[in-house]
């Protein structure tokens, strides 16, 4: 079923033609990935597609009656409303069949709404929505349901319109960015959810493990065109590799031809038959398709930083705490020559504090930094970069340097930085006020790397990063000699960059993981498998049966009665679980008096409380059928 088609829609700025006669469409359940780089115009695709701008030409049409939701970069939330009150007060079809059955609820006499009513809960699962949202929430971190949004940070703000967006069930979910502002357990539960999920999503995102376990198809926008690859990343790098390998062929023999024909042009007389004119126009065709050029931007530097001393960073004892929070305990440890490492954990944990204190821009509480001579820190922060009115591209990098000196008395200039890093000898002297964020990005990441460092820190160098500028970017650090301290939930780039971990566990925990993400998850997994395969040996399973009336039409239950009916019977469920196990307890002869006493104690508490939420069970029960 198509959702949207599109059209031959165009989009520019003034004289700035970010892409024209693209074409495209959606269709239910299909999981789309759009790929390209910063600045050829993604975010402006979203943006027409969710109707919150309009193309220069070309049309999109809709399938009458869908629902989308969008959710931007910034989200547009009322700050006055609270956490709760954000989710109460959205555009959501479950909120409207609530309302429509408390409605039915006030006028008795007509049976034939209520029961229309009670029907749409039943089949929209409405009664466990207030359950369904708390869940989200705690999943995206935003457990404070009374915290107004003109209090939350940025990152708190984007999940807050996250967890709207998925409680919308809308017919197509646009996605800008949606892994930002998320840590590595949210990143993996939002995952799962999108791959168990029936749901239609078009999105856009740099983290490359997500496009390879969630979508289906990837759109990659390249140089004004729009190609399609019906398939996850992994089908995408292949297919693209071939795409490119074939378009380099007919590029060779394009200018074979052109060549030849550029003999024979100067070779032409003067008088102009037809079938020459012909040839002449095809030329010029030849001539563009043989000037098109690719850049190819794969790194391969062998650079010559200064030198490490044996001593690099040694950290002694190092606290850190704020009032509540523990973050660094007493850590020990001493870098070597060529570390590699990645640091992951919750947010919240204290990963960019603690780079803060390794490059002296905070104070530890106690403990001792010693900082080896010879060692230059390279630090990219999140804070990004201060544009100056005026200020053109190149003229930040020279601001920091001219060149990365390389081996053999080779030198890498900073025009020659930023064309590796996509920027054009056109786009060098654009104004830096001009460029999108993911290009601004790329920019403050350059003038960290023209100042030659030895010791290189980034934390969240990912974020708004496309996917061509990641590949730079991790090519640029395979080749870098030096130390690498990196925060990321980019898993893809912490797989390809890291050789081992520092797990942030909060409560001031820091374990040290010797190998990348995918060995740590492949050991998280194991253990866990490990626990539930002797928790499943230690206990049984029962499950009880019961019943309810809920087409029963001759009372109308309101909507607490109705929630509260609904989790009786779950609670009732475990408390028959909990009685099962401890009375086989009581089945072991080695059992004290004393351990016997407790038992008895805890089994009698949980039959008075099974008595007691049967009997109001029952109570409802009754109210059904009078």
């Amino acid at each position: 079923m198509n959702l949207v088609s599109v059209e031959n829609i165009a989009k520019s700025y003034g004289e700035l033609v970010l892409f024209e006669d693209l074409s495209f469409g959606i269709n239910k359940n299909q999981k789309i990935a759009l790929v390209a780089r910063n600045g050829e115009g993604k975010t402006s695709i979203l943006n027409i597609l969710a109707g919150k701008d309009v193309p220069n030409g070309g049309a999109v049409n809709y399938r009458k009656g869908i629902r989308i939701s969008f959710l931007e970069q910034e989200p547009d939330l009322n700050p006055q409303l609270t956490v709760e009150q954000t989710i109460l007060d959205s555009d959501n079809e479950i909120l409207k069949i609530i309302a429509a059955y408390e409605t039915a609820l006030h006028h008795p006499e007509n049976e034939e709404a209520y029961q229309k009513a009670f029907e749409s809960m039943e089949r929209n699962n409405a009664w466990d929505f207030e359950t369904q949202y708390q869940q989200i929430l705690s999943k995206l971190k935003l457990d404070n349901l009374e915290a107004k949004v003109s209090d939350l940070s940025g990152g708190q703000k984007k999940r807050l319109a996250m967890a709207n967006a998925l409680l919308n069930e809308p017919d197509l979910l646009i996605l800008d960015e949606p892994t930002n502002h998320l840590d590595l357990e949210m990143i993996e539960w939002l995952e799962d959810y999108f791959s168990r999920k029936k749901i239609t999503l078009f999105m856009v995102t740099h983290d490359r493990y997500f496009l390879e376990r969630v979508c289906n198809e990837i759109l990659e926008l390249d140089n004004g065109l729009l190609y399609s690859y019906k398939g996850n990343y992994a089908y995408y790098l292949e297919n693209k590799e071939a795409r490119l390998e074939l378009e380099a062929v007919e590029q060779h023999k394009s200018k074979l031809l052109y060549k030849k024909e550029l003999d024979w042009m100067r070779r032409q007389p003067k008088a102009r038959t037809t079938k020459s004119k012909s040839r002449i126009d095809d030329f010029h065709s030849i001539k563009e398709k043989a000037h098109q050029r690719r850049e190819n931007h794969e790194i391969q530097l062998e650079i010559n930083m200064e030198r490490m001393g044996s001593k690099i960073l040694e950290l002694h004892k190092v606290s850190k705490a704020y009032p509540g929070i523990v973050l660094l305990d007493k850590f020990d440890y001493n870098f070597l020559r060529g570390e590699r490492i990645g640091i992951i954990g919750k947010n919240g944990t204290g990963k960019s504090t603690f780079l803060n204190i390794v490059t002296g821009l905070e104070p530890p509480d106690s403990g001792k930094i010693v900082v080896g001579e010879t060692i230059k820190f390279g630090y990219y922060t999140q804070n990004g970069i201060t544009i100056k009115e005026g200020q053109k591209v190149i003229d930040v990098i020279r601001e920091f340097g001219d060149y990365i000196p390389l081996k053999k008395g080779r030198q890498l200039s900073a025009q020659q930085l930023l064309e590796r890093f996509l920027f054009d000898r056109k786009k060098q002297y654009d104004f830096v006020e001009k460029l999108s964020g993911g290009e601004r990005k790329r920019l403050y990441l350059c003038t960290v790397l023209i100042q030659n460092p030895n010791f290189l820190i980034l934390d969240e160098p990912t974020n708004d990063l496309d996917i061509i500028t990641l590949n730079i970017l991790e090519s640029f650090l395979l080749d870098f000699p030096g130390c690498l301290l990196v925060v990321s939930h980019d898993r893809y780039f912490m797989d390809k960059i890291v050789d081992h971990l520092f797990i942030f566990k909060g409560n001031g925990i820091v374990e040290d993981f010797p190998g990348n993400y995918s060995d740590h998850r492949a050991y998280e997994d194991s253990a866990v498998l490990e626990k539930r395969t002797e928790k499943g040996n230690s206990s049984k399973n029962k499950t009880i049966k019961t019943s309810r009336r809920s087409d029963d039409k001759s009372r109308k239950l309101s909507f607490k009665e109705q929630k509260e009916y609904n989790k009786l019977e779950k609670s009732i469920q475990q408390l028959e679980n909990q009685k099962e196990e401890l009375q086989n307890q009581f089945a072991n002869t080695e059992l004290s008096g004393e351990e016997i006493d407790v038992l008895s104690i805890q089994l009698k508490d949980i039959i008075e409380n099974l008595e007691d939420k049967t009997e109001r069970w029952f109570e409802l029960s009754v109210l059904l059928e009078d």
